[in-house]
């Protein structure tokens, strides 16, 4: 019993087993693996490694965006000289990363809460009894008191009055200048994974620099200060027509890294996309109202703007790449087992699409059979061997294939040698 113990354990751990193979000389067979072996080793090379880059692990960043916009813009509005800076135009005034400048606008003075007339068409009437005292409407501008005036045919609404009347839009745009306004964009970046931050304010951009550069896509893609007609150009938008009814632009700083080489090659780049505003259809262009209020004559007032402007949003986008050795193995790995498609389609052809496919399972597989078990033991013969005279009688039987281009005469079996 210890024998056999110790000679199992032997066998287990000192012996190794192969599965039997069967060299088959057939140039159409042949011919269909190394092609499939030749497209699986082009996949691996060029579009797992090459491509996709599955030596590298990635990492994605963490980032922050600020910004800050330069420029005076100069109006005449009905008699009216203004000169409007950062404080008028940029909404929100905070330098986020989303944020509107205004290019046009709707003014309207001098407003305080009382009784008036809604504007023609937004709630037109005859009589008292078309204004239902106390609702709203959806379009107007405050609660109906029940009056129809008969001056503009209109029903009366508690409001703030004078009602805002935005039926024209002004065109030309009022604050065409905002065209030559500059926006500066400061980025900061980390990749966690790597332990590297970076700025969009990399080694080649000191203060002297920024204070003359302004960013062009050939001639300095790195400065990251951006004049808004400029932007709107390379959004492939017209800066008058999105001045008019206001629009939104989207700025993408891309950062995509290689840390196989040296993170000063790390550096972003920008990209400029027109999200809406210029074409035609429903709810074209980007506005919005904001009030200043103030007090006269111990009466509560505002000044009404109903602000056309482009809204700019920034995003970052990010991936760095390093050589890590667990993507790799993981991509061999996969890579061989896919080498196995071969052996699979050759074995289908072999076996069930050749003519000669019997003569094939009869090479490949080896079959039990227990009363050829029993013969084989009792004449005193292997079993190996018995099954081999067998196969050798059964193509003695058969036809010469010496004339046949695919001829298995060259298939080759080494199971059992002659004794």
């Amino acid at each position: 019993m210890k024998n056999q113990i110790t000679s199992a354990l032997s066998d287990f751990f000192f012996e190794y087993e192969t599965p039997r193979q069967v060299l088959v000389r057939n140039r159409r067979v042949g011919v269909v693996c190394r092609l499939i072996q030749l497209g699986v080793l082009v996949y691996i090379i060029g579009w797992v490694f090459i491509y996709e880059k599955g030596y590298q692990s990635t990492d994605t960043a963490i980032s922050s965006v600020f910004t800050k916009m330069k420029g005076v813009g100069y109006t005449n509005d009905s008699g009216g000289e203004r000169v409007w800076d950062v404080a008028d135009y940029v909404f929100p005034s905070q330098g986020d990363s989303s944020f509107v400048v205004m290019t046009n606008y709707i003014m309207t003075e001098g407003q305080s809460m009382g009784t008036c007339p809604e504007l023609p068409g937004k709630h037109d009437c005859s009589t008292d009894a078309d204004c239902e005292g106390g609702s709203f409407k959806r379009t107007g501008n405050g609660e109906m008191t029940g009056v129809c005036v008969k001056r503009t045919k209109t029903c009366e609404v508690l409001a703030w009055c004078p009602v805002e009347d935005d039926r024209e839009v002004p065109d030309p745009p009022l604050l065409l200048s905002a065209e030559n306004y500059t926006l500066f964009i400061k980025n900061s970046v980390t990749f966690p994974a790597f332990d590297v931050s970076r700025s969009n304010l990399v080694e080649d951009i000191d203060s002297n620099y920024i204070s003359r550069c302004l960013y062009h896509p050939d001639n300095a893609p790195l400065c990251p200060i951006f004049k808004l007609g400029d932007i709107i150009k390379l959004s492939d938008l017209d800066f008058q027509t999105i001045a008019k009814v206001g629009g939104a632009i989207g700025i993408v700083v891309d950062w995509t890294c290689n840390f196989d080489v040296d993170v000063k090659h790390c550096k972003p780049e920008y990209t400029f996309h027109g999200l809406y505003g210029s074409k035609e259809g429903a709810s074209v262009g980007y506005n919005f109202r904001f009030a200043r209020h103030y007090m006269e004559d111990k009466i509560q007032k505002r000044t009404l703007l109903k602000v056309f402007g482009i809204r700019f949003d920034i995003i970052v986008h990010s991936l760095a790449r390093k050589f890590d050795i667990i993507p790799t193995l993981t991509a061999i790995g996969s890579g061989v087992g896919i080498f196995g498609v071969a052996t699979v389609v050759c074995d289908l052809v072999l076996l069930y699409l050749l003519p000669k496919r019997e003569f094939y399972k009869n090479m490949k597989f080896k079959y039990t059979d227990t009363q050829v078990q029993q013969d084989s033991e009792s004449v005193g013969v292997d079993t190996n061997v018995y099954y081999t005279l067998e196969e050798n009688a059964k193509q003695a039987q058969g036809k010469d294939q010496s004339k046949d281009p695919d001829s298995e005469a060259g298939s080759t079996e080494t199971d059992v040698s002659k004794k």
